[in-house]
């Protein structure tokens, strides 16, 4: 491993020795060729974070309409629930109906796109920071 380090290091600082020994024309291509590079992955930065901002701004009002829902279910839940109660004239009898285990599995499923959001946003960063260390590189 070392020694591979060394030959890479060997290979940039022959890299920046021709660097130095080209002429002034020739430095000044590479300048501006280094410069496009930066400029586009700028760009391509700048994208990203707005990207990044969409999906936050997204998954805050997913989780918000998660909030409402659930609220709403649970209401619904207490209000099916003594319906069933009124009707059947007993209150021992807890058993979870059908529309209860569908509002359940909505919820779920809520939970899970979530949970999708927070790992697609979780990604964006990742590749955001890895961008950044690039053009920290160049």
């Amino acid at each position: 491993e070392v020694q591979k380090l060394n030959q890479q290091l060997e290979e940039k600082n022959a890299e920046i020795q021709q660097m130095i020994n080209q002429p002034p024309y020739e430095k000044e291509r590479e300048i501006l060729r280094l410069q496009k590079t930066l400029a586009e992955k700028e760009k391509a930065q700048a994208t990203s974070d707005v990207l990044c901002r969409s999906l936050t701004d997204e998954t805050h009002q997913l989780q918000r309409k998660l909030a409402s829902t659930a609220e709403m279910c649970q209401h619904l839940a207490k209000c099916l629930e003594e319906k069933q109660r009124k009707e059947k004239g007993n209150s021992d009898d807890q058993i979870p109906t059908e529309r209860s285990n569908q509002v359940f599995l909505q919820l779920q499923c809520l939970l899970d796109n979530e949970t999708s959001l927070q790992a697609l946003i979780c990604n964006l960063q990742e590749e955001n920071r890895m961008l950044k260390q690039k053009v920290a590189h160049v």
